[in-house]
């Protein structure tokens, strides 16, 4: 079964989502209202579940390939003790591969590769869908000067638009949309290579976490979490982190000291607190952020979009229609996507969101008692998923 699709949104989600389309037959346009893919940003984990639909839609290998394994690191609090060190030689060995580190701009460039050209809009704005006709999805695009500006036609409207998704809002409008986390989060990718004693870190604090990742070029994404109202900007954000985290373990002074004033990144965190009653609605599939924005604290973000890309082309080839395939697709992924949402978010409270010393005293005592086995489990929870096949007979 084949048709024509219109992916809304060029990121991650997007991408993945027109891959698998096509890889089941389908016609694809993707449209993004920037006037260049996005190949900003920072860094990511991409865990088992996110590399195994990676694998499903072709590009496993040359992401593994770009990648850097994370088998050293874990979490420590700010004086450099250690409350648990990550395996990564044991979670190779019960999923097959590792935790890997990639910047953002590589796996957008990965993605967008491995799409032809002609199939990819930018500098286009969706405005409206109308689901009038059951059978189709009329979409107005653009505003009458961007390129690909008019009205398309298509069978399948899949809805990739990020966390403000304007085609949610349409959908859905009785719904709230996108709440604030109560943490906003500062990032950067450092200018050159920098020294570093493992592959990945964590730091609690109370109210604060820092991270890194290191990336295969020897270069290293950090990052800054920290509770705060919505809004709050700094003239000089290099400067406040580096009073933020003065007294904090190594490595964080030098990756800050390795880091340009302009390439830090300031984003206040939202994701949808109340879950959607479905993904679906007509020929519309939702998907990634619009679909179930979380907090990063599982770093399951984008494996969840990726395990929507997948899971709707899998969906797509098996049923005998596009109506019964998009049922498939929301019966499998909302129950999913939205316990991962509710676990990032309590993982949020129990980590960087606690305050109060004596609370933080007790997380910290429970996580060094913890057996690694606990910790194993707790990141098996979640990465731990059999992606489907393309292929509807195997």
């Amino acid at each position: 079964m084949g048709g024509n699709a219109v992916v809304v949104g060029g990121g991650i989600g997007g991408l993945a989502a027109a891959m698998g389309l096509r890889r089941i037959g389908w016609e694809v346009t993707v449209v993004e209202r920037s006037p260049v893919l996005d190949d900003a940003g920072a860094g990511i984990s991409l865990h088992a579940n996110g590399l195994r639909a990676l694998d499903v839609l072709g590009i496993g290998d040359a992401v593994r390939g770009a990648s850097r394994p994370q088998y050293t690191g874990g979490t420590r609090v700010p004086g450099g003790g250690w409350l648990s060190r990550m395996d990564g030689a044991a979670l190779e060995r019960t999923l097959g591969t590792p935790i890997v580190g990639i910047r953002r701009s590589v796996l957008h460039r990965l993605l967008r590769a491995a799409l032809p050209p002609e199939c990819l809009v930018t500098g286009a704005e969706v405005t409206a869908v109308d689901r009038t006709d059951p059978d189709r999805v009329r979409v107005a695009v653009g505003d009458g000067e961007a390129d690909g500006d008019g009205v398309r036609d298509a069978d399948l409207v899949v809805a990739a638009d990020g966390v403000r998704s304007a085609i949610r809002a349409q959908l859905f409008p009785g719904h709230p949309g996108p709440a604030y986390s109560g943490s906003t989060v500062l990032r950067a990718i450092t200018d050159g290579p920098v020294e570093l004693a493992s592959d990945f870190e964590l730091t609690w604090g109370q109210g604060a976490e820092f991270g890194h990742i290191a990336f295969a070029d020897g270069r290293a994404e950090w990052h800054a979490v920290l509770g705060s109202p919505p809004g709050v900007r700094y003239p000089d954000a290099l400067a406040a982190m580096r009073d933020r985290f003065a007294d904090w373990h190594d490595p964080i002074p030098a990756l800050l000291d390795a880091t340009r004033p302009d390439a830090v990144l300031h984003h206040d965190i939202h994701e949808l607190v109340e879950p959607l009653p479905s993904f679906v609605a007509g020929r519309v599939a939702i998907l990634g952020d619009a679909a179930h924005a979380m907090t990063p604290n599982l770093g399951q973000g984008a494996c969840q979009a990726l395990e929507d890309a997948a899971t709707l082309a899998a969906a797509l080839a098996a049923a005998p229609g596009i109506d019964a395939g998009l049922a498939r697709y929301d019966a499998e992924r909302r129950p999913r996507s939205q316990a991962v949402a509710r676990a990032a978010r309590q993982a949020g409270r129990m980590g960087q969101q606690l305050t109060h010393p004596l609370a933080v005293s007790v997380r910290n005592t429970v996580l060094r008692l913890a057996p690694s086995r606990v910790t194993l489990g707790a990141i098996l929870r979640h990465a731990d998923w059999t992606p489907p096949s393309l292929t509807p007979d195997a």
